[in-house]
C-alpha cells in the first residue's frame, strides 16, 4: 500500500491537471501557431511558464485504484499487476482465468 500523502499529492495534480486543461491547450495552441507572430507567441509561452507546474499532464502518475502502487499499472484497468492476479484467481475480473498447462 503506498502512502497516503503520495495519493493524496496524485489527487491533488489530477485536480489541478483537470482545472487548467483548457487554458493550458489554448495557449499551448496559440504558442506553436507559426502564422501567429513572434511576439504574441512569446507572450503565451510565458503565460504558459505562469501556470502552476502541476497542472501538467505529464507531472501525473499512474497509481493502482485499489493500493496506489506507482509500477507496473495497467492503464485498461487502472489496477496493479498484484491486484490483477489476486482478483484474478478470485474470480472478481470477469473473462480472466489463470492459465495452466
Amino acid at each position: 500500500m503506498a502512502k497516503k500523502s503520495m495519493i493524496e499529492r496524485e489527487r491533488k495534480r489530477q485536480k489541478l491537471v483537470d482545472q487548467f486543461a483548457a487554458r493550458r491547450a489554448a495557449l499551448k495552441a496559440v504558442a506553436n501557431d507559426k502564422a501567429v507572430t513572434v511576439e504574441e507567441r512569446f507572450k503565451a509561452a510565458l503565460k504558459l511558464a505562469e501556470l502552476p507546474r502541476n497542472s501538467s499532464a505529464t507531472r501525473l502518475r499512474n497509481r493502482c485504484q485499489l493500493t496506489g502502487r506507482p509500477r507496473a499499472v495497467y492503464r485498461k484497468m487502472k489496477i496493479s499487476r498484484i491486484m490483477l492476479r489476486e482478483l484474478g484467481s478470485n474470480g472478481e475480473i470477469p473473462g480472466l482465468v489463470k492459465s495452466s498447462w
